[in-house]
């Protein structure tokens, strides 16, 4: 059985000395010395010990960038539930990575404000492209888009939490559930393809009976009707 990779050592290693001796008292020497591996190949993976815990953030935020640059028209709010499924789907495949670096950062203040930092990143990347299919003559254009991308956020995390503590199953299912009940609050027209007409839908796999759903339904299209 082949080894681990470098970059997963030193992860497990990290971890492991968090956990062992907190994270302030470990340093990527300890680190580096825990995996068997030299400085030089701690830094060609990682530039600090905080980049060991948290994911590429850069790299899903291009993925969830590209995803929205690539909508259609009249097809801006799936591309925004595509884009958040994208990013709750990472977290899933973490696994066990992903609940300890809940832990970790649960205990560790500097670690939780770096990550409401990244939090916010997302929140600007769903509000630049929320705002961009918003009529620039209504008012309230901007303090919308501010409102959806925060309860698109909201949604993600929630959901996100919910598994990182095992009391969902499937959390995939239950974020395309809390991003229906986010997408009745915002009617399709107000987004791109707001010169069109008729309605538009989104649709979602879900495994609710059909009668649960007309409420919902019903909502979002007299939802769009008033506009």
């Amino acid at each position: 059985m082949s080894k681990p990779a470098a970059k997963d050592r030193l992860a497990d290693a990290a971890f492991a000395l968090f956990d062992e001796r907190g994270y302030e008292q470990t340093t990527i020497d300890d680190i580096a010395e825990r995996a068997g591996l030299g400085r030089t190949t701690f830094f060609r993976h990682y530039r600090t010990k905080e980049d060991v815990i948290f994911p590429d953030h850069d790299r899903m935020l291009d993925l969830v960038r590209q995803r929205l640059d690539a909508s259609s028209e009249g097809a801006a709010l799936l591309a925004i539930s595509e884009a958040v499924r994208q990013v709750l789907a990472h977290y899933v495949e973490e696994g066990d990575l992903a609940r300890r670096r809940y832990r970790l950062t649960s205990r560790v203040p500097a670690l939780r404000e770096r990550e409401i930092v990244s939090v916010a990143r997302y929140q600007r990347l769903f509000r630049s492209f929320i705002s961009s299919g918003f009529s620039k003559e209504s008012p309230s254009a901007e303090l919308r888009a501010e409102l959806m991308s925060a309860a698109v956020v909201a949604a993600h995390n929630h959901v996100l939490r919910r598994w990182l503590r095992e009391e969902t199953a499937d959390p995939l299912a239950e974020m395309e559930e809390a991003m229906r009940e986010v997408l009745t609050l915002f009617p399709a027209e107000r987004l791109r393809g707001a010169g069109e007409t008729g309605a538009t839908v989104v649709a979602f796999r879900t495994s609710r009976d059909v009668e649960s759903l007309i409420p919902l339904l019903r909502r979002a299209i007299e939802g769009a009707d008033d506009v």
